[in-house]
């Protein structure tokens, strides 16, 4: 049977402080050794030994190192454990440093988001222990149940993105009908996790439905990534009206139009010519 050991910077995530909460932890890796899951948010600062975080009188990095040891998998929950988030942000001087980067020899799961949506959290941890196995992860970690599609591919102002409507000012004629946010900066179309299908509060609302652009959170590095209003330059992909740049959509439907009106033209002169043919 596995059981969870969930570490964080103020421990607020266990049932009991201080001394209890250390016994329970001492209690739990010793009954469970090699079969709990290690759920960790947050990240070791790794600069002076580590004594920029302390949890009971150690260095966040000593505790995780030796939780992380029989743990049979370890969950980083949200963008501080799974990538460094605002902590790491250049020039982060305490070497605040993900999961990944300290523990090397036990499967980590990622669950980027900040903070991660609540029932992606109960649906990785209730996917382990249902079936005893991790859930298929993408390239980088991620599960892929909640990880596989971007925002953008779901998201209900997609039908404004392909028609090229966009909002060009918060308070415009755009936002007030609901327009694509994309030239509002928008991270969308690059970022990977389920805001806009299982949504937030109960499947209530997400930012972009919200009113206000994806800012990309369960990205690695997004906080080094320049402005949440700093437009995306390209958005290149197969077809028009699908991936295309925001600025190319209207000429290419253009394009589209006229070039099927030139077609048509010059097919009906080559019927035309045709025609005069035979009648000779």
């Amino acid at each position: 049977m596995l059981s969870m050991i969930s570490l964080d910077y103020d421990d607020t995530l266990m049932a009991s402080a201080g001394h209890q909460a250390e016994a329970i932890l001492d209690e739990v890796m010793t009954k469970y050794k090699g079969n709990y899951i290690l759920a960790v948010e947050g990240n070791p600062p790794l600069n002076e030994d580590g004594m920029y975080c302390i949890i009971g009188g150690k260095p966040f990095v000593d505790q995780l190192k030796k939780v992380a040891k029989d743990a049979k998998a370890i969950i980083s929950w949200g963008s501080c454990a799974s990538y460094g988030c605002v902590q790491a942000a250049r020039p982060n001087p305490t070497r605040a440093t993900p999961v990944h980067e300290v523990i090397f020899d036990k499967p980590i799961i990622k669950v980027p988001g900040c903070p991660p949506i609540a029932e992606v959290m109960t649906g990785v941890i209730t996917y382990m222990l249902t079936f005893d196995r991790i859930p298929e992860l993408d390239r980088q970690g991620r599960p892929k149940m909640f990880y596989s599609q971007r925002i953008h591919d779901k998201c209900y102002r997609r039908p404004h993105f392909d028609a090229g409507q966009y909002v060009e000012k918060f308070d415009d004629e755009g936002a007030r009908k609901g327009y694509c946010l994309y030239k509002m900066g928008c991270k969308g179309p690059t970022t990977y996790n389920a805001c806009s299908t299982v949504r937030w509060n109960d499947g209530v609302s997400f930012p972009i439905q919200a009113g206000h652009g994806c800012i990309g959170c369960s990205e690695d590095g997004f906080w080094d990534k320049g402005s949440w209003y700093a437009r995306l330059a390209d958005i290149n992909g197969k077809g028009f009206g699908v991936e295309a740049n925001a600025d190319q959509i209207g000429l290419a439907a253009a394009g589209v139009v006229g070039g099927a009106v030139a077609l048509h033209a010059a097919v009906s002169a080559l019927k035309r010519a045709q025609h005069k043919g035979d009648a000779k």
